[in-house]
Protein backbone atom coordinates (compact mmCIF):
# COMPACT_ATOMS: atom_id res chain seq x y z
CA UNK A 1 0.00 0.00 0.00
CA UNK A 2 0.60 3.58 -0.62
CA UNK A 3 2.35 6.22 2.09
CA UNK A 4 -1.00 7.84 2.15
CA UNK A 5 -2.92 5.02 3.58
CA UNK A 6 -1.61 4.35 6.64
CA UNK A 7 0.49 5.42 9.64
CA UNK A 8 2.45 3.64 12.49
CA UNK A 9 4.69 1.28 10.80
CA UNK A 10 4.13 -2.07 10.15
CA UNK A 11 2.95 -4.75 7.65
CA UNK A 12 0.33 -1.87 6.13
CA UNK A 13 2.82 0.17 5.53
CA UNK A 14 6.82 0.72 5.55
CA UNK A 15 6.83 4.73 4.44
CA UNK A 16 8.35 7.42 5.92
CA UNK A 17 7.17 7.78 9.63
CA UNK A 18 6.98 9.94 12.37
CA UNK A 19 7.47 7.31 14.33
CA UNK A 20 10.07 4.98 12.45
CA UNK A 21 11.01 7.08 9.92
CA UNK A 22 12.01 4.08 7.71
CA UNK A 23 11.48 3.13 4.34
CA UNK A 24 12.96 -0.29 3.77
CA UNK A 25 13.99 -2.75 1.34
CA UNK A 26 13.71 -6.26 2.30
CA UNK A 27 16.94 -8.88 2.38
CA UNK A 28 17.37 -12.59 1.28
CA UNK A 29 13.64 -14.35 2.29
CA UNK A 30 13.69 -17.87 4.78
CA UNK A 31 10.53 -19.78 2.82
CA UNK A 32 10.73 -21.63 0.26
CA UNK A 33 7.83 -20.48 -1.83
CA UNK A 34 9.16 -16.89 -0.79
CA UNK A 35 12.02 -17.66 -2.35
CA UNK A 36 10.34 -18.18 -5.35
CA UNK A 37 8.37 -15.01 -5.60
CA UNK A 38 11.66 -13.44 -4.81
CA UNK A 39 13.51 -14.97 -7.52
CA UNK A 40 10.54 -14.13 -10.25
CA UNK A 41 10.53 -10.68 -8.96
CA UNK A 42 14.67 -10.37 -9.72
CA UNK A 43 14.25 -11.76 -12.98
CA UNK A 44 11.23 -9.31 -13.66
CA UNK A 45 13.47 -6.27 -12.60
CA UNK A 46 16.28 -7.66 -14.48
CA UNK A 47 14.13 -7.78 -17.71
CA UNK A 48 13.04 -4.26 -17.46
CA UNK A 49 14.75 -0.72 -17.70
CA UNK A 50 16.09 0.24 -14.12
CA UNK A 51 13.87 3.39 -13.76
CA UNK A 52 10.43 1.05 -14.10
CA UNK A 53 12.31 -1.85 -12.07
CA UNK A 54 11.61 0.48 -8.84
CA UNK A 55 11.31 -2.16 -5.53
CA UNK A 56 8.26 -3.51 -5.30
CA UNK A 57 7.85 -5.64 -3.06
CA UNK A 58 9.91 -3.52 -0.30
CA UNK A 59 9.17 -5.86 2.70
CA UNK A 60 8.23 -9.25 3.38
CA UNK A 61 6.50 -10.96 6.16
CA UNK A 62 4.87 -14.22 6.80
CA UNK A 63 1.49 -14.47 7.66
CA UNK A 64 -1.02 -17.05 9.22
CA UNK A 65 -4.50 -17.00 9.81
CA UNK A 66 -7.04 -18.23 12.24
CA UNK A 67 -10.79 -18.34 11.29
CA UNK A 68 -13.08 -18.35 14.12
CA UNK A 69 -16.71 -19.63 13.08
CA UNK A 70 -19.77 -20.40 15.62
CA UNK A 71 -21.50 -23.18 15.71
CA UNK A 72 -24.13 -22.53 14.00
CA UNK A 73 -22.08 -21.81 11.17
CA UNK A 74 -21.10 -17.72 11.14
CA UNK A 75 -18.09 -16.43 10.82
CA UNK A 76 -17.12 -14.17 13.90
CA UNK A 77 -13.63 -13.13 12.67
CA UNK A 78 -10.29 -13.28 12.11
CA UNK A 79 -7.18 -13.63 13.97
CA UNK A 80 -3.89 -12.50 11.67
CA UNK A 81 -0.33 -12.92 12.47
CA UNK A 82 2.30 -11.03 10.53
CA UNK A 83 6.00 -12.49 10.64
CA UNK A 84 7.88 -9.60 9.40
CA UNK A 85 11.67 -10.34 7.84
CA UNK A 86 14.56 -10.50 9.19
CA UNK A 87 15.80 -6.53 7.86
CA UNK A 88 12.55 -4.79 8.08
CA UNK A 89 12.99 -6.22 12.37
CA UNK A 90 16.62 -5.07 12.50
CA UNK A 91 16.05 -1.55 11.50
CA UNK A 92 12.88 -1.33 13.19
CA UNK A 93 13.91 -1.85 16.90
CA UNK A 94 17.16 0.11 15.82
CA UNK A 95 14.67 2.86 15.10
CA UNK A 96 13.20 2.09 18.28
CA UNK A 97 16.80 1.70 20.61
CA UNK A 98 15.67 -1.76 21.44
CA UNK A 99 17.72 -5.03 21.83
CA UNK A 100 20.88 -2.63 21.68
CA UNK A 101 22.78 -6.03 22.92
CA UNK A 102 22.11 -7.48 19.91
CA UNK A 103 20.33 -10.92 20.91
CA UNK A 104 17.75 -10.66 19.33
CA UNK A 105 15.00 -10.88 22.31
CA UNK A 106 13.19 -8.02 24.14
CA UNK A 107 13.19 -6.77 27.43
CA UNK A 108 9.37 -7.19 29.06
CA UNK A 109 9.25 -2.90 29.01
CA UNK A 110 10.68 -3.16 25.29
CA UNK A 111 7.74 -5.22 24.01
CA UNK A 112 5.31 -3.30 25.92
CA UNK A 113 6.19 -0.17 24.10
CA UNK A 114 6.34 -1.83 20.73
CA UNK A 115 3.01 -3.27 21.32
CA UNK A 116 0.35 -2.12 18.76
CA UNK A 117 2.81 -0.23 16.61
CA UNK A 118 1.60 -1.87 13.34
CA UNK A 119 -2.57 -1.09 14.51
CA UNK A 120 -2.71 2.34 13.90
CA UNK A 121 -4.57 2.36 10.72
CA UNK A 122 -6.12 6.16 9.11
CA UNK A 123 -9.58 5.44 8.18
CA UNK A 124 -10.12 3.51 4.98
CA UNK A 125 -7.25 1.17 5.26
CA UNK A 126 -8.59 -1.88 4.79
CA UNK A 127 -5.71 -3.94 6.87
CA UNK A 128 -4.61 -5.51 3.55
CA UNK A 129 -6.97 -8.97 5.17
CA UNK A 130 -9.86 -8.92 2.49
CA UNK A 131 -13.01 -11.32 2.70
CA UNK A 132 -15.43 -11.69 0.34
CA UNK A 133 -18.78 -14.33 0.11
CA UNK A 134 -20.40 -14.65 -3.14
CA UNK A 135 -18.01 -11.98 -4.19
CA UNK A 136 -19.38 -9.08 -2.18
CA UNK A 137 -16.85 -7.40 0.67
CA UNK A 138 -17.17 -8.85 4.11
CA UNK A 139 -16.71 -5.84 6.13
CA UNK A 140 -13.87 -6.99 8.76
CA UNK A 141 -14.05 -4.67 12.36
CA UNK A 142 -11.47 -2.59 13.83
CA UNK A 143 -8.21 -4.64 14.64
CA UNK A 144 -7.97 -5.88 18.27
CA UNK A 145 -4.09 -6.29 19.33
CA UNK A 146 -3.36 -9.71 20.83
CA UNK A 147 0.92 -9.07 21.38
CA UNK A 148 3.65 -8.63 20.32
CA UNK A 149 7.02 -10.89 20.04
CA UNK A 150 10.39 -10.82 18.96
CA UNK A 151 12.45 -14.31 18.39
CA UNK A 152 15.57 -14.71 16.97
CA UNK A 153 15.40 -10.60 15.79
CA UNK A 154 12.28 -10.96 13.92
CA UNK A 155 9.12 -8.90 15.06
CA UNK A 156 5.64 -11.23 15.25
CA UNK A 157 2.62 -9.72 15.42
CA UNK A 158 -1.25 -10.53 16.12
CA UNK A 159 -4.29 -9.21 16.18
CA UNK A 160 -8.49 -9.84 15.45
CA UNK A 161 -10.52 -8.66 13.20
CA UNK A 162 -14.41 -8.96 14.46
CA UNK A 163 -17.05 -9.97 11.72
CA UNK A 164 -20.14 -11.20 11.17
CA UNK A 165 -21.45 -13.20 8.21
CA UNK A 166 -22.18 -16.89 6.58
CA UNK A 167 -19.10 -18.87 7.21
CA UNK A 168 -19.64 -21.53 4.32
CA UNK A 169 -18.11 -20.59 0.83
CA UNK A 170 -16.23 -17.41 2.53
CA UNK A 171 -13.22 -16.59 0.48
CA UNK A 172 -10.21 -14.69 2.48
CA UNK A 173 -7.11 -13.12 1.21
CA UNK A 174 -3.91 -11.24 2.30
CA UNK A 175 -2.32 -8.86 0.46
CA UNK A 176 -1.24 -5.23 -0.39
CA UNK A 177 -3.36 -3.89 -3.13
CA UNK A 178 -0.03 -1.90 -4.42
CA UNK A 179 2.38 -4.43 -3.72
CA UNK A 180 4.19 -2.22 -1.66
CA UNK A 181 4.58 -5.54 0.97
CA UNK A 182 4.51 -8.96 0.11
CA UNK A 183 2.94 -11.19 2.26
CA UNK A 184 3.65 -14.85 2.16
CA UNK A 185 0.81 -17.11 3.55
CA UNK A 186 1.97 -20.08 6.15
CA UNK A 187 -0.47 -22.43 5.94
CA UNK A 188 -2.47 -24.58 6.79
CA UNK A 189 -4.97 -21.83 7.97
CA UNK A 190 -6.44 -22.38 11.57
CA UNK A 191 -10.24 -23.11 11.97
CA UNK A 192 -12.43 -22.70 15.45
CA UNK A 193 -15.52 -24.41 14.61
CA UNK A 194 -17.35 -26.55 11.88
CA UNK A 195 -15.37 -25.80 8.60
CA UNK A 196 -13.02 -26.65 6.54
CA UNK A 197 -9.82 -24.17 5.04
CA UNK A 198 -8.53 -24.91 1.44
CA UNK A 199 -5.76 -22.96 0.22
CA UNK A 200 -5.08 -22.20 -3.70
CA UNK A 201 -1.59 -21.06 -4.25
CA UNK A 202 -1.19 -17.52 -6.64
CA UNK A 203 -0.66 -18.14 -9.90
CA UNK A 204 2.81 -16.57 -9.53
CA UNK A 205 3.62 -17.05 -13.42
CA UNK A 206 0.28 -15.24 -14.41
CA UNK A 207 1.22 -12.54 -11.78
CA UNK A 208 4.42 -11.50 -12.70
CA UNK A 209 3.23 -11.21 -16.48
CA UNK A 210 0.81 -8.75 -15.40
CA UNK A 211 3.67 -6.61 -13.48
CA UNK A 212 5.70 -7.03 -16.97
CA UNK A 213 2.58 -5.71 -18.57
CA UNK A 214 1.26 -3.06 -16.44
CA UNK A 215 5.13 -1.52 -16.04
CA UNK A 216 5.60 -1.73 -19.45
CA UNK A 217 2.45 0.58 -20.08
CA UNK A 218 3.52 3.04 -17.01
CA UNK A 219 5.74 5.97 -18.05
CA UNK A 220 9.21 5.39 -16.29
CA UNK A 221 9.12 8.57 -14.96
CA UNK A 222 5.66 8.08 -13.03
CA UNK A 223 6.26 3.95 -11.90
CA UNK A 224 7.06 4.73 -8.36
CA UNK A 225 4.16 7.31 -7.45
CA UNK A 226 1.72 5.20 -9.96
CA UNK A 227 2.95 1.87 -8.90
CA UNK A 228 -0.03 -0.80 -10.45
CA UNK A 229 -2.47 -1.87 -8.07
CA UNK A 230 -1.04 -6.03 -8.94
CA UNK A 231 -0.86 -6.92 -4.83
CA UNK A 232 -3.93 -9.34 -5.06
CA UNK A 233 -2.14 -11.07 -7.90
CA UNK A 234 0.49 -12.25 -5.57
CA UNK A 235 -2.68 -13.51 -3.23
CA UNK A 236 -3.16 -17.20 -1.81
CA UNK A 237 -7.20 -17.72 -2.28
CA UNK A 238 -8.78 -19.33 1.10
CA UNK A 239 -12.17 -20.42 1.01
CA UNK A 240 -14.02 -22.21 3.84
CA UNK A 241 -16.29 -25.00 3.31
CA UNK A 242 -18.82 -25.94 6.33
CA UNK A 243 -20.61 -28.82 7.45
CA UNK A 244 -24.07 -28.94 8.14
Amino acid sequence: MSCAKSQGGGAAQLCPDAETGLRLHAPAPKSGRMRLSRSLALATALALPATMSAAHPHVFVDTKLRVVVADDGSFEGLEVQWTYDDFYSLLLLTDYGMDNDGDGQLTDSELKRLDGFDLQWIPGFEGDSYALLEGTPVKLGKPQGRGVSVDAGRITTVHFRPAKASADGLVLKAYDPTFYTAYDLIGPVAVDGPCDAAIQPADLDAAYTLVEELLYATPAAEVEAAYPEVGEAFADTVTLSCSG
